[in-house]
């Protein structure tokens, strides 16, 4: 299906292409001398190409790079910054915040908190909201929150899930059929295997075989996994999580960091799902960081009547800048006037025009590869059928086509999220941005088989 040989000459040249044409984003990576790996963060070194591209501007869906080059982003943050890069209406609301009425981080309210909350309750349905900095201090929270109130010591995580640098959730499941520690995740505090039960997405046997132990507290789980390449639940699937975790007591928490790309209240509007615990970041404060946890009222009353909670002062959930004002502003601005039902309409057909461009792409040429659309998301997988569960995404992983794909791309002005071959949609995405990428997905794919 793949020329190997002709893979290999073709990432070659788009490697040199690629050092040619960004001589001001090396000289600055290799100057970088005070950075761990040389970046802010050292996962920027998954760009591809051996060093990632320097930013200079971004606005929409384009960015410029410090080389002078213009590209069309589908990464956006991936998911980050889904509202498009500095959203007008959150970059008013943050300006007017820091400028006009002044005021960051004070650890004191503003009515926006209550204007969010409210808004996320009705699109998620959740009715009481506590807000962090990020979707991964969220979730930590939550499994707190979790184990408090069941007074059950374990989680339960699906196999290659992405929940965020959250230790219970980097999870495989092993040889045995048992839970092993998932690679490269740096100096955990304990084996994963103490507090974590794992399960295969799209698996309900797996899912009850390892509830029945009557030791977990909470299922955590997106209702499609997203970082591995999506995933999406077979029929039934989602509807028998809930099942199980109410035979078996246990809490379930629905995360949509990613899979807000389903609509305005994600897949569970969208799907009808019922969480006990709800999670939710990046994209909902426009590029501000963000993030927020739900519960329903069974679970408030469970941590209000616990004896021993102290939420309020060392209990382990909270930070000094969560909930800031700032934040809150961001928050109230992109889910009122950029992350709209209108904006979404448009956001998902384009990602079915890309889908479909993409399918075009792998019917012309006899490639077994298949593409996943989640909303406004969408995400190619090397290998057909589509996976459906998380060990059979990961076994789908090639680094060289991977990376040989992401460079002729970027080489020629379009962006995809690093971490693996996502595309998503903002507001400011266009058809002919849509129809650019389907060209030169086409070209790429010629020059390889």
């Amino acid at each position: 299906m793949i020329d190997r040989a002709r893979l290999a000459a073709g990432l070659e040249a788009e490697r040199a292409t690629h050092r040619e044409r960004t001589p001001e984003s090396r000289r600055l990576f290799d100057a970088a001398d005070h950075l761990f790996g040389r970046v802010p963060m050292t996962w920027m070194n998954k760009w591809a190409g051996g060093y990632p591209l320097y930013l200079e501007a971004a606005r929409g869906n384009r960015i410029t790079d410090v080389d002078g080059h213009e590209y069309v982003d589908f990464a956006l943050g991936d998911t980050g910054s889904m509202a498009g890069h500095s959203p007008a209406a959150t970059v008013a609301a943050v300006q007017r915040r820091i400028g006009e009425l002044g005021g960051i981080t004070t650890m004191m309210p503003s009515e926006d908190a209550e204007w969010v909350a409210a808004d996320l309750t009705r699109r998620f349905g959740l009715p009481l909201w506590s807000f962090s900095l990020t979707a991964t201090d969220a979730n930590r929270w939550a499994l707190r929150v979790a184990r408090m109130v069941t007074g059950r010591p374990k989680v339960m995580a699906f196999s290659y899930c992405y929940h965020g640098s959250v230790d219970e959730t980097f999870v495989i499941t092993g040889p045995d059929g048992g839970t092993a520690p998932r690679g490269g995740n740096v100096g955990p505090a304990y084996p994963v295997a103490e507090s974590t039960r794992v399960a295969e997405f799209n698996d309900l046997a797996s899912v009850e075989a390892g509830l029945a132990h009557g030791d977990v507290a909470v299922l955590i789980m997106e209702p499609a996994l997203t970082n591995i390449g999506i995933v999406l639940p077979e029929p039934g699937f989602l509807q028998g999580c809930r099942d199980l975790c109410t035979k078996y007591g246990t809490l379930l928490l629905i995360d949509e960091t990613h899979t807000i790309s389903a609509g305005p209240g994600g897949c569970t509007a969208a799907w009808g799902l019922q969480p006990d615990i709800f999670v939710i970041g990046k994209s909902i404060g426009g590029g501000i960081p963000s993030g927020a946890y739900g519960i329903t009222e069974a679970v408030a009353d469970a941590v209000r009547n616990h004896p021993e909670a102290d939420l309020v002062d060392v209990g382990g959930v909270g930070g000094t800048l969560a909930g800031n004002v700032l934040s809150t502003a961001a928050m109230r601005a992109t889910l009122g006037e950029v992350l709209t039902q209108a904006n979404f309409d448009h956001m998902i057909e384009l990602a079915t025009r890309f889908r479909e461009g993409v399918e075009a792409v792998l019917s012309t040429h006899n490639v077994d590869w298949s593409i996943a659309q989640l909303g406004a998301r969408a995400e190619y997988r090397f290998c057909a059928p589509a996976p459906r569960t998380g060990t059979e995404s990961a076994a789908a992983h090639d680094d060289e086509i991977e990376e040989y794909l992401h460079l002729y791309l970027s080489n020629r002005g379009v962006l995809i999220t690093p971490f693996h071959n996502m595309a998503l949609m903002c507001p400011e995405t266009t058809a002919a941005d849509v129809d650019l990428h389907s060209a030169l997905f086409g070209e790429a794919v010629a020059g390889i088989v």
